[in-house]
């Protein structure tokens, strides 16, 4: 895939503002600003990594951008796209319905609707594949649990169940496909779920409103965006341990994001406080707040490195 002609851009969606601002990565500094719909939550890479898509929720649309401009197209008419995710054969988007407790199986290319699963838990809200690509663990934010779905077949086969009163949030396969890792805002951690038997196996402490999980450009560690007190703890994959732990300065409210394409910088949006953090991944130093829209939530990197993408802010294979 070249990506020739791409901006490298972030691409923040302001839920509260129901705007989108674009951040050039070199300046840190806003060189774009454009409507959408109402409440975006999340702008994702397309499965062919051609078109962004930014969720609006209540919106009921999603809004293309096309990474060459950066600039907006014509919106597409989709039911509460809360999330957005692509199955492992770039086949189908699968539409995150979290208000309506579905996964939406759609076209990937025109999103016409193809197959609506009803999940039996309240908050599906996040995501990931296992390395084959046969099954999906998807966090129930309002459960306390996940649950396993067989992706060809579009059916749920099990559900996972973490803590009573949990509120489980995003979800990353590990490097070495053995492992999820489940962030758990109320729990102030990471659960471990065999990505093979999907039975719980662990719990990781990490800090108050653990959110979002990224994977460092080497795959040695996870970061983990602690909401609730302002701080990302760096896991080390090898030994499941919280290696680091880095504070904003003044505080914040570190949410959704990704890494840049070289490894070097942490993207984070503040959900609370109308800003975005750029943190170094060397030293934890911030290195830049950024002020934006109202609520910035699930904000993309772009380009980054991948055959194509599997959804969110950019889980790519």
């Amino acid at each position: 895939m070249s990506f020739a002609g791409f901006r490298r851009r972030v691409y923040v969606p302001n839920s509260r503002s129901d705007t989108v601002d674009v951040i050039d990565p070199h300046t840190y500094k806003a060189v774009g600003h454009f409507r959408v719909g109402a409440l975006p939550q999340h702008v994702t890479p397309s499965y062919d990594l051609m078109t962004l898509w930014v969720g609006n929720d209540l919106g009921n649309s999603l809004t293309p951008i096309d990474p060459r401009t950066g600039k907006p197209g014509r919106p597409v008419p989709v039911a509460d796209p809360y999330n957005l995710y692509f199955t492992p054969d770039g086949r189908y988007a699968i539409v995150v319905a979290e208000a309506r407790r579905r996964l939406d199986f759609r076209r990937a290319h025109t999103m016409h609707l193809h197959h609506a699963l009803t999940v039996p838990c309240p908050g599906v809200d996040h995501m990931d594949f296992t390395a084959n690509g046969r099954r999906l663990l998807a966090s129930c934010e309002f459960g306390g649990s996940a649950v396993v779905v067989d992706v060809a077949r579009e059916r749920v086969v099990r559900t996972v169940r973490l803590q009573s009163g949990g509120m489980p949030q995003d979800v990353k396969l590990s490097p070495d496909g053995r492992v999820f890792y489940v962030a758990d805002m109320t729990a102030g951690g990471v659960w471990l779920v065999d990505a093979h038997r999907f039975r719980r196996i662990g719990f990781i402490p990490t800090g108050r409103g653990a959110h979002g999980l990224y994977a460092s450009r080497d795959s040695r560690h996870l970061y983990v965006s602690n909401r609730g007190e302002g701080s990302v703890s760096v896991i080390s994959f090898h030994t499941r341990r919280v290696v680091r732990r880095w504070r904003l300065p003044g505080g914040g409210s570190p949410d959704m994001g990704g890494v840049s394409a070289n490894g070097r910088v942490l993207w984070l949006s503040g959900r609370y406080d109308a800003e975005v953090y750029a943190i170094s991944t060397r030293s934890g130093r911030l290195v830049a707040r950024i002020p934006v829209g109202q609520g910035p939530h699930g904000l993309c990197v772009y380009p980054q490195p991948g055959r194509y993408s599997l959804g969110h802010t950019g889980v790519f294979r």
